[in-house]
């Protein structure tokens, strides 16, 4: 599967690509953290496995903003990567798919909450899970829709310092939802 970039701004693009986001190279890997941020499944998990014991240490020293949150639903917070290729992790915290609930809003806030802290911590790439689509169940078009909407969103406010963001997928059915996504927001492809 190759990789589809499209342009955000005329100094940012949007690129993605299936692959291992434990082995991107850039400056900041997002990952889809639980609140606790102690590790789990999936790409959390493999996040922390690969980065070595170190983030988990990192994550520890967070502070809790209430009794076993770390980083609560929609929020950001920022660790060295350690093992990892990438120079940071960054953990946001999505939610949990329902219906009729305020997930769409939640996921928006944790797409836009990492950008920020990328921008904050003069990041020029990031690579980006597909969050909340493993164990947390939000339909994938839906959710590549969020994502995509929150970075053209963040691009136009904050233009100038992030030159890439990469949505590193695990699957092509996942990849094929964010491609979907892109043309249906008229995104420019770059061949």
């Amino acid at each position: 599967m190759t990789t589809r970039t499209y342009l955000l701004s005329p100094t940012c693009a949007v690129a993605v690509s299936v692959g291992d986001i434990t082995r991107w190279a850039g400056d900041a890997v997002v990952n889809a953290a639980n609140e606790r941020m102690l590790g789990g499944s999936g790409v959390d998990g493999a996040i922390h496995k690969a980065a070595g014991p170190q983030l988990y240490e990192a994550c520890e020293q967070v502070p809790q903003v209430r009794r076993s949150v770390r980083c609560p639903v929609g929020e950001a917070r920022i660790t060295p990567a350690f093992r990892l290729p990438a120079t940071h992790v960054i953990h946001t915290v999505g939610p949990v798919y329902r219906p009729n609930s305020n997930a769409p809003a939640l996921l928006r806030s944790a797409y836009l909450s990492a950008l920020a802290l990328a921008h904050e911590h003069h990041c020029a790439t990031v690579a980006f899970p597909a969050i909340s689509c493993g164990v947390y169940h939000y339909p994938l078009s839906a959710a590549a829709t969020i994502a995509l909407e929150a970075c053209v969103e963040f691009t136009a406010a904050n233009p100038n310092r992030l030159q890439l963001i990469e949505f590193v997928m695990f699957t092509t059915q996942t990849h094929a939802a964010w491609t979907a996504a892109a043309a249906e927001l008229h995104l420019t492809e770059i061949h």
